[in-house]
């Protein structure tokens, strides 16, 4: 029986037949062939990140403000908010809980061809719908997550779903590819950020050497970015604070702040791995039930008692310290902002770390700042080597974390500082473990993928004998 031709491969040929190859050569006919589909891709990640962020804005500014108005709401709210961003992933995908960036390191790894039909519990479309939705009632509800690590796995799940879609004969780049230049357009697209996208794939997606996929990775993280800049504009994540680059004495201050920093990323790795671990053993449905409303009721708590600066992203806490004259944290806000990021991971809904990270470093560099007395003209300086310290704690990339931070705040002129705290950080947190937060994580769903598609073969086999009988 002939295979259906779809739509969108009827397209493709129509571009092939008219526009492209009456124009080129085989040899750059074959390269736009190739490079096509993933400027559709880069497109719809454009699309996607954008959606994505109006939506995380919408839901912190009515959790903010049911919160103000009410913060007894807390109480009935937030549990059942963690209760429903559980009960879509656990039904629906248990795929999408947590960040992401260990599901798309976990489908690379499986991207070869003896296991890429595994990719699909980690990276399908469903799991990107259910990955918006349970972020976004966790986020209405008070948790403490962020949308860049979710980012890259929708992204991804674009990226393959558009690779998959290629018809048959079509010159294309391979399954791996295909998914780490996704994981960059997303990261690219969610933080405006194309070199630190670029430089999270070098760092932390994949050991392949870049020359196999270079191409194809520039061009989506700008195809994908130029989108996201064509709808919100050439903005910065975090806009342009006031940075004195000073050397000399001071360096000694980053180094320590970035030791103390490294250490509390990487505690909080830790920490978010030891729940997670005791989580798992929990047996029945009314334990993980209970376990979820445990975790929305101390959540609860910390939002009742501190309010709307013990939830959300935390983005407008960084800008508050970085941007308001004589703006401060209080010390108990860093270990509040720690546990609220424990107990939102923990429930099992969907979110990342990766702008909550940044925060609490933002809030732990400024209570720094007020121990050792820092003058207010390196105050800045200060915040922004922590948040750079303690994502490095938490991710092991501060390669990637210093050119984050630079690209969100355009101060390349304190480049050097960040890198060096990023490498103090990193020095640091091996010190409590070798591996990052998300190799550990994608292990486990390495693992899970592998687990759940051979219960599926199972299923199907048991199911075909019980049509055949006799076979």
């Amino acid at each position: 029986m002939p295979r259906k031709v779809s739509r969108y491969a009827q397209v493709l040929a129509w571009i092939d037949r008219r526009l492209i190859r009456p124009l080129y050569t085989e040899r750059v006919r074959r390269l736009i062939l190739q490079s096509f589909p993933f400027w559709v891709a880069s497109v719809l990640t454009g699309l996607a990140a954008v959606g994505y962020e109006k939506l995380f804005v919408w839901a912190e500014r009515i959790s903010f403000a049911w919160l103000s108005a009410q913060p007894l709401l807390a109480f009935g709210v937030t549990p059942i908010a963690f209760v429903v961003a559980w009960l879509l992933v656990d039904q629906l995908a248990p795929a999408a809980r947590g960040s992401g960036i260990p599901q798309v390191m976990a489908g690379i790894e499986l991207s070869n061809p003896r296991t890429h039909g595994h990719t699909a519990y980690l990276l399908s479309l469903r799991v990107a719908l259910v990955k918006v939705l349970s972020s976004g009632v966790l986020l209405l509800g008070g948790g403490v997550i962020g949308r860049e690590g979710p980012t890259i796995q929708i992204s991804a799940a674009i990226f393959r779903a558009i690779n998959r879609l290629q018809p048959e004969g079509w010159p294309q780049l391979s399954r791996q590819i295909a998914l780490i230049t996704g994981g960059a357009a997303g990261l690219a697209a969610a933080f405006n950020t194309p070199l630190g996208g670029i430089v999270f794939v070098v760092e932390e997606l994949t050991q392949t050497h870049i020359t196999r996929f270079r191409t194809a990775v520039f061009t989506a993280v700008i195809i994908a970015g130029i989108t996201a800049q064509a709808i919100l504009g050439p903005y910065l994540y975090l806009g342009f604070p006031k940075v004195q680059a000073s050397t000399g004495w001071i360096l000694a201050i980053i180094a320590a702040v970035a030791t103390v920093c490294g250490l509390a990323g990487a505690l909080l790795a830790q920490t978010l791995l030891w729940v997670n671990a005791y989580r798992q053993r929990l047996g029945n449905r009314l334990q993980q039930v209970g376990w979820v409303v445990g975790c929305g009721l101390l959540m609860a708590g910390l939002a009742f008692g501190l309010g709307t600066d013990a939830v959300g992203t935390g983005k407008p806490l960084i800008n508050r310290l970085l941007f308001e004259t004589g703006a401060s944290a209080p010390g108990y806000l860093f270990p509040i902002r720690f546990a609220g990021m424990v107990f939102s991971y923990c429930s099992g809904g969907a979110g990342g770390v990766f702008a909550t990270s940044l925060s609490a470093g933002a809030v732990l560099g400024e209570s720094l700042c007020q121990l050792l007395q820092v003058a207010p003209v390196d105050r800045n300086l200060l915040i922004l080597v922590s948040m750079v310290s303690f994502l490095t704690g938490v991710v092991r990339s501060p390669f990637t974390a210093a050119i984050l931070v630079l690209e969100m705040t355009d101060r390349h002129s304190a480049i050097f500082q960040l890198l060096l705290g990023g490498l103090v950080a990193q020095g640091a947190a091996s010190l409590i473990d070798r591996h990052s937060f998300y190799e550990h994580v994608k292990a486990g769903f390495v693992r899970e993928a592998m687990a759940q598609s051979a219960q599926s073969r199972l299923a199907k086999e048991i199911g075909e004998n019980k049509q055949h009988p006799g076979l």
